[in-house]
């Protein structure tokens, strides 16, 4: 009883300072750790889902990754997106690049990758091999599965049990939505998506898109769409 409280404690005490992987080539890797318990916590009032109105060239459907304004654009044409704010890599697990999303899953379950638990088991802290789908997952109610020249990069653009998360640099690289936002975009966003990440520090978000603000009328006719 006493190792099994401990284990508890141990994978709870990983979730609030790591999170996973799933990567692959020249991506890093991520997916967040499990944490036993779901929370009401809720991040602040600017990441709550917005329609925006943007510039780009990119094609409705499009889904635009800023990890360093930590937001997720779902482009609709006629210069309008959702915006979604969203939690993403922390110092060292970064990147960039151009994917699709290659896989779609509800309430997905976890793996942790044997070189994650490794790590992990060197500093003390024993994961679980397996975390069925659920509430108290990590990846939360939805995932996509982000994929590059047909293979997995092991980065999901995913839900979450910590919602205090989003707007924060607390992930291994994968993109993390409050469960309600992923819901949404999981609707909305095919096998197939282009997706676009415009990893830390760059300055050629402006190449790729530009907020003009909030889609007011949008805003007052979307219904909570």
């Amino acid at each position: 009883m006493r190792k099994f409280i401990s284990s508890l404690l141990a994978v709870a005490f990983i979730a609030t300072s790591a999170t996973v992987v799933t990567g692959t080539g020249a991506f890093s890797r991520d997916r967040q750790e499990p944490v036993y318990s779901s929370s009401s916590k809720r991040p602040q009032a600017k990441y709550q889902r917005k329609k925006v109105r943007i510039d780009t060239s990119e094609r409705p459907g499009t889904i635009i990754v800023d990890t360093n304004r930590k937001y997720l654009y779902y482009y609709e044409g006629n210069g309008k997106a959702t915006r979604y704010g969203v939690g993403v890599g922390r110092d060292g697990f970064g990147w960039s690049g151009t994917v699709k999303v290659g896989r779609k899953a509800e309430w997905p379950d976890w793996r942790p990758p044997a070189t994650m638990i490794r790590r992990e088991r060197a500093k003390g802290h024993n994961l679980p091999a397996f975390v069925p789908g659920g509430i108290n997952n990590p990846l939360g109610a939805r995932a996509m599965y982000l994929h590059k020249g047909g293979r997995d990069t092991i980065y999901r653009i995913h839900g979450t049990n910590q919602p205090w998360t989003i707007g924060q640099n607390m992930s291994s690289g994968c993109i993390r939505m409050m469960n309600k936002d992923v819901e949404h975009l999981y609707s909305r966003a095919p096998v197939g998506t282009k997706v676009i990440v415009i990893g830390p520090g760059s300055r050629n978000a402006s190449n790729v898109y530009s907020e003009r603000g909030v889609d007011v009328f949008g805003s007052i006719f979307s219904f909570g769409g």
